[in-house]
């Protein structure tokens, strides 16, 4: 699946058949993070339609990397896939992204399934140092990512694994010039100004909010407070102490059949 959205070229998949869902993914990420390559929302029942984001995997790179544009994207991806309404998964980014859709296009929106979340309009964003990772990407590629990203401010025990999962995941993306300007860019962009304004939002909203001592930049607060804006969102999480639950693609893929129609 190929669709244009203003000139930039978005790669992604539509498979299943039923209720259409459409699942967003985080900055640096692609596709496949979303519910980790799990085919339950499709044996589910549901229509599953899924992109890389403009700069990230198999997509093309553009010049605006705002909020406002990934919403228009998501616009365009629902146009071109003749769907009207869809249950809305998205994660850190993508969730910011689906946020801001929801505002704009509250009439395309049957549900929202907005998963660990890192934007708060209280929240420095840290631009210096997305500044450095970006720059990295693009002097020094994967390795200057990485070099940039520096030591985890995690235990230890985890920093292999961390290390492991960023070589993965900037591997996988097939422009990363572009990538490296979305890292720039994303931060800067604000998909709301303040916590009053979700209260506009009246679709469905769940919201996963994680506990993973691994992933400190998605705070479990920041899942908590969307939760307490938008009105009669459900705030769910895994236990203290469990493996995350917005990294358990079959356990995420209940939570948004659950949700959807």
């Amino acid at each position: 699946m190929q669709i244009d959205a203003d000139g930039v070229t978005l790669d992604g998949d539509d498979a299943g058949e039923g209720s259409p869902v459409v699942l967003l993914h985080g900055l640096t990420a692609t596709r496949r993070y979303v519910v980790m390559g799990s085919k339950a929302l499709e044996r589910a029942g549901h229509r599953v339609v899924m992109y890389d984001a403009r700069a990230h995997g198999q997509s093309d790179g553009g010049d605006d990397y705002s909020y406002d544009r990934l919403a228009a994207d998501l616009l365009a991806v629902l146009d071109d896939r003749g769907i009207d309404k869809a249950t809305l998964a998205g994660a850190s980014m993508g969730a910011h992204t689906i946020t801001r859709f929801a505002l704009l296009h509250p009439e395309r929106v049957a549900g929202l399934v907005i998963m660990t979340p890192a934007y708060s309009p209280d929240r420095d964003p840290g631009l210096d140092r997305w500044d450095r990772l970006a720059n990295g990407l693009r002097t020094g590629g994967v390795e200057g990512f990485v070099e940039a990203y520096g030591t985890p401010k995690v235990p230890e025990k985890w920093h292999d694994t961390i290390f492991r999962v960023l070589h993965q995941r900037l591997a996988a993306h097939a422009h990363p010039d572009a990538l490296a300007d979305a890292l720039s860019a994303v931060p800067r962009s604000r998909p709301f100004e303040t916590w009053d304004e979700l209260a506009a939002i009246d679709a469905p909203t769940l919201v996963v909010a994680s506990r993973d001592e691994v992933d400190p930049e998605h705070p479990y607060e920041t899942g908590k407070r969307y939760a307490e804006a938008i009105p009669d969102a459900k705030l769910i999480s895994e236990d203290e102490g469990a493996s995350p639950l917005a990294w358990q693609g079959a356990q995420v893929s209940k939570v948004i059949a659950d949700l959807a129609p």
